[in-house]
């Protein structure tokens, strides 16, 4: 009987690991893959790195970006893309 509760209590954390930390990660996985494939030319974005910019070439794996008003232009890899659209200010940084 103590074997069968220590069995049933292992499944029992490998089922709630598997819903909060595996599926939730593998939901995110699959939205930024899914972001990175729909990147179009005139997409507002935000690297890994926090640099924002517009989109104006998409290549297979490469993507060129604009960035600033003197329109420096970066080549980046669709990886590199976290975000669609600018990331929101802390406001309690100055």
């Amino acid at each position: 009987m103590d074997s069968m509760t220590t069995l049933i209590f292992g499944l029992g954390m490998l089922a709630v690991c598997y819903f909060l930390l595996i599926r939730p990660e593998n939901k995110r996985k699959k939205q930024l893959e899914s972001l990175r494939s729909q990147l179009g030319v005139g997409d507002e974005i935000t690297t890994i790195g926090g640099i924002v910019g517009t989109v104006v070439n998409v290549k297979d794996d490469v993507i060129i970006i604009e960035t600033g008003a003197d329109r420096v232009r970066l080549q980046i890899t669709k990886w590199a893309v976290a975000s669609s659209g600018m990331q929101a200010q802390d406001p309690n940084r100055k």
